[in-house]
Formats: structure tokens, C-alpha cells, sequence
């Protein structure tokens, strides 16, 4: 029998589209509770809601605008992130990143809705993917 640990985190929310969020990514563990989900609360200062993909773009620019998310820091838990993988991304850094012509693509059924108060849905919509496999 599987012990509570193994059991999958069950994502708290709804998404961008008003349904149960999913969950992003789970190699590298994202989302600001290290859930695999993009699930926010009082404590996520940054509201790191948007479940992106990223990519060389993204990564370059959101370094060159102040938040280097390639570069590791083993004492803070995070391995740095290459193209293809999955993170919750704050809502603001996201569409800072967008405004400088770099977005990534996001996915809605794991973005959590507190993003639409940062971030319109029609600007989101233009940047989704359908990934085969949610992780």
C-alpha cells in the first residue's frame, strides 16, 4: 500500500479556465509549495501562478530583465531551469518577459486563476499549448 508521501499532490484551485487546476511540473518539483501545482496563498509574495514551458527566449530575457531562472542555487532547492521545462512562473515576471517580445508558451489548465488579476486572459490565450502529457 502506498504511503501518504507517494501519494500524487492533489492541486487546491481552479485554472484560467474556471475547472480544477493541474498539476505543472514535477522535474524539476515547481510551483512556489515545491507541489508540482501553480497553487498560491497569502505567503506567495510573487504570485507564482503561470505554468510555462520555457524556453532559450524566455530564459535569456527574464535573465537580462533580473531573474535568472537558469542558473542553479542548491541552497534555495532550485536545480536552474533549461528549455522544456515546466515552472510557475510569477504572474508579473511572465508578462514583464511577454512585454519584451519573449514569452513562452503557458498552460491553462495548470495556471492557476489568480493570474487574471495580473495577466489577461486574452494575452494568455494567445500563448497556450495543449502539452500531449500534463506531468
Amino acid at each position: 500500500m502506498p504511503t501518504p508521501e507517494s501519494q500524487p499532490h492533489i492541486p487546491q484551485g481552479k485554472n484560467v479556465l474556471g475547472q480544477p487546476l493541474h498539476v505543472c511540473g514535477c522535474d524539476p518539483m515547481t510551483g512556489f509549495y515545491r507541489t508540482g501545482c501553480c497553487e498560491t496563498g497569502d505567503e506567495d509574495l510573487g504570485v507564482h501562478t503561470v505554468c510555462c514551458i520555457v524556453d532559450e527566449k524566455f530564459l535569456d530575457a527574464s535573465k537580462a530583465l533580473g531573474n535568472d531562472l537558469s542558473t542553479p542555487h542548491p541552497q534555495w532547492g532550485f536545480p536552474g531551469l533549461k528549455p522544456g521545462d515546466r515552472w510557475c512562473v510569477c504572474a508579473a515576471r511572465w508578462l514583464e518577459v511577454q512585454q519584451a517580445g519573449a514569452a513562452c508558451p503557458v498552460v491553462l489548465e495548470a495556471t492557476h486563476e489568480n493570474t487574471l488579476k495580473i495577466v489577461p486572459f486574452d494575452l494568455l490565450i494567445q500563448f497556450a499549448v495543449i502539452p500531449d502529457r500534463l506531468q
